[in-house]
């Protein structure tokens, strides 16, 4: 589902001081900026790339209307012939961009616009506004769905999250990442996404006994029932008073499938592993056991090193906030200029080699070995192809001396930018939710194990082609002088 909301505003003062300086000196010029990150968050290998969608709507929307230039106006910043500028503008170049769901790599842009300097400057904000929070969630929901080794999770962080926005898209670029489904009922609407939850201890405080709490509970949702044991005692009351209940429906002939029971506090290994026994003790081997409780990859992984018996977790705070790594980093840089049909490469120096950036109109094309694994990325030029009849030798941008090669019909390649809107008009169909996630799923099969293993994962090589090596070379030199 579209969100139509005008995000023009939604920008930095300074995204629009500079387009007045532009406007004021006459500068028409067309450019190319690049969005990118520098680091993977939280440790990763890898990211996901996620927020695609909101950037076609805002772009989609993107219009200044009479009240906002009135606000403008208010300001006394700007003179009339520019706020006369703003009331008619309206996007009219080339965005690429890589499609949600992709995994993604640090240098690599994720968003490349080409359009008119001042039009090129004002969706700077926004853009990474969107990319930067949802790739962020949606990397920590595959942290997390990694260390559950393929059980399900659930984000349900909408009460912890910093505000409706990131509540509600944070849990869409979770179910990217992998969740299977949310507990925010708004982003189930929206996105036609699985919501999932239970109860809270308050229905079983409501009533006089947990027995009767949870009695009313399996009456009133007949055909899925989990039961949050840990009100009082999960070993000697909650899970005995669970199996009392599913005694009852079944000697009733009216037990569902799917039933189970849910622990939100205490030592979930230790209360899993005696709930299991006590369940299938009961004869209630096909009782699932739930769990939540500040959870995050790093104790899912030392839950199931404990040989823990959870068949799902519920995790909130930690993901839908990326508490150990809230911010992407995400940064937005300008890499070309267009004179006489050309386009004049641009680069930032930096005492710091990573804040260095790579020059001129790019792209990224990925090898795939035969066993269609993927190896390594090449940032290049746009203009330039790859024959995969011949040998390819690629280099370390930083450690020139590593270089690998792969032998003529042995890889394939593949890019990843593409091109979302043509002078101003989109020309991209959005997927949908399920099939960015299943395309996600299907990134991620193309990963080595060690490049998805969540501590010291392997890196995976970014590479510069010859010519794009060489053109930021010179450019170095030349600004080094």
């Amino acid at each position: 589902m579209s969100d139509n909301r005008n995000f023009t505003m939604m920008t930095d003062l300074y995204q629009l001081t500079m387009m007045n300086g532009y406007f004021k000196n006459n500068k028409e010029e067309r450019v190319i900026f690049d969005l990118f990150y520098r680091t993977n968050p939280c440790g990763n290998g890898y990211a996901i790339c996620a927020g695609l969608e909101d950037v076609v709507n805002y772009i989609k929307n993107l219009k200044f209307e009479n009240d906002d230039v009135d606000y403008l106006r208010s300001l006394n910043l700007f003179e009339e012939d520019f706020l006369e500028y703003l009331s008619n503008f309206k996007f009219s170049g080339d965005i690429w961009a890589i499609p949600e769901g992709t995994i993604v790599f640090p240098m690599e842009p994720l968003v490349k616009v080409k359009a008119n300097i001042m039009e090129a400057q004002l969706v700077e904000t926004t853009l990474l506004n969107f990319i930067n929070h949802q790739s962020l969630i949606a990397t920590k929901a595959a942290r997390v769905c990694e260390a559950a080794n393929r059980k399900t999770v659930m984000e349900f962080g909408l009460r912890r999250a910093q505000g409706p926005d990131a509540g509600t898209k944070g849990a869409r670029a979770a179910v990217i990442g992998g969740c299977k489904g949310t507990s925010n009922v708004l982003c189930g609407k929206l996105y036609d996404l699985p919501i999932m939850g239970t109860h809270a201890h308050s229905w079983i405080m409501s009533f006089d006994t947990e027995f009767e709490a949870f009695m009313a509970y399996a009456n009133a949702f007949k055909d899925n029932i989990t039961l949050l044991v840990d009100t009082y005692n999960v070993v000697k009351s909650g899970v005995p008073n669970a199996i009392k209940v599913f005694e009852t429906l079944k000697k009733e002939k009216r037990l569902p499938e799917h039933f189970g029971i849910r622990i939100d506090s205490g030592d979930l290994a230790y209360l899993s592993k005696k709930s299991r026994k006590m369940l299938d003790e009961a004869g209630f081997e096909k009782a699932t056991i739930c769990v939540s409780s500040d959870l995050d990859e790093n104790v899912i992984t030392s839950l199931n090193s404990q040989g823990a018996c959870i068949d799902s977790y519920g995790v909130g705070t930690n993901l839908i906030t990326s508490k150990d790594c809230p911010a992407f980093g995400g940064v937005y840089k300008l890499s070309g200029v267009e004179k006489d049909g050309n386009i004049i490469p641009k680069i930032k120096l930096s005492e710091n080699f990573i804040k260095i950036t790579n020059p001129g109109d790019k792209k990224i094309v990925r090898i795939y070995n035969k066993d269609k694994k993927a190896n390594a990325d090449i940032i290049c030029m746009a203009d330039e192809v790859f024959d995969t009849s011949k040998d390819l030798v690629i280099f370390d941008p930083i450690d020139t001396w590593k270089k690998t090669k792969f032998k003529a019909g042995e890889y394939t390649t593949r890019e990843l930018l593409v091109k979302v809107f043509e002078n101003g008009k989109c020309v991209y169909d959005l997927p949908t939710l399920k099939e960015i996630k299943e395309h996600a799923e299907s990134e991620k099969n193309t990963m080595w194990e060690e490049t998805r293993r969540l501590v010291n994962p392997h890196k995976y090589y970014v590479d510069l082609s010859d010519k794009l090596w060489n053109i930021k070379k010179d450019l170095m030199d030349k600004y080094s002088e």
